[in-house]
This record gives structure tokens, sequence and C-alpha cells, in this order.
């Protein structure tokens, strides 16, 4: 099957996720007015990133997790295979406490990385039914993480429905 018909969807929900619901009537999955996963991120210093709650992962580690995967969803979409056959995904488990330099990295590299899946989302490509449940499921992963980070930490949520103000 050919994503012709699905790549203006695919590209309206990740951008919404990724760099906000800006379009006034037009958010989809996060409120109006919501600035997204990487403005949010770009709110919080590199001490509330490596805050983790009740046990699990860090802010730090979502980032980096988020940014591995899509490099492999990239890696996917430049070359074909199955990139996820050799995936080391606990690296990014295991980070922890970031300093300032190592927090704007793995934030340059999410940047970077949702950046060039937007491009892939957007070009038109035939894939099996397998290529496209991973290129949807992209887009759900990372609603997962950004809702998790943003339980995590009150400074990164979005704006409440109605009332656009990120308190409470």
């Amino acid at each position: 099957m050919n994503t012709r018909e699905l790549s203006s969807t695919l590209t309206t929900l990740f951008s919404e996720l990724v760099s906000g619901a800006n379009n006034p009537g037009g958010a989809f999955i996060l409120n109006t007015g919501d600035i997204g996963l990487l403005r949010s991120l770009d709110k919080l210093p590199a001490d509330h990133a490596s805050h983790a709650s009740q046990g699990g992962a860090t802010i730090a580690a979502h980032a980096r997790h988020l940014a591995y995967g899509l490099s492999l969803m990239n890696r996917w979409a430049r070359e074909g295979g199955n990139p996820f056959a050799d995936a080391t995904w606990d690296a990014a488990w295991k980070t922890s406490a970031v300093d300032d330099r190592e927090w704007a990295d793995i934030r340059r590299a999410l940047g970077a990385e949702t950046k060039e899946w937007l491009a892939h989302l957007a070009k038109p490509r035939d894939v099996t039914p397998a290529e496209l449940h991973g290129m949807v499921g992209s887009i759900a992963h990372l609603a997962y993480h950004l809702g998790a980070i943003r339980q995590i930490d009150r400074t990164a949520r979005g704006p409440k429905d109605g009332n656009y103000s990120t308190s409470g």
C-alpha cells in the first residue's frame, strides 16, 4: 500500500505532538495553545530532566529513548530493512542525572530526529502493513512518552482545555 492518502494526517498529528497545537480549532491530540514536546522540554532545566517519579525513568531517559526510537525509524526510512533487529534499548533507560550540556545534547538530538522523521512521514512511500503500523505507532509512542514526561514534571504540562493555563 502507499501512504499518499495518509501522509497529511501522519504529519499533522506528529507535528502537533512535537511542535504544538498552534492552529486554533485545528488541534487533534493536544489542547489548543499547547507548545508540544520540544518546547516543553526546552523549559526544563537539567535538574528537572534528571528527575524520576516513583522509581521510574527520568525525563532525560524518556527524551533519549524517543530520540533513539526515531533514529531507528529514520534509518528504516532511509535504508529499509529492519533496524530494530539489533536495537539496544537499554542504553537510553540508564540515563539518570544529566548536566546542562548533556541535557542540551539530548534535546538537540531529539529535535533533529523529529525533524527528519516528519520529513519521512510527509513523503508518500510504498509500505507493508507492518511498516504502516510502525509509522502510526511512532506517533502513538511519542504521545505516550510526552504524557509520561508531563506526569513527572508539572512545568512540562500543556494548557488545560478551555483555560490555557499551565498551572494546576
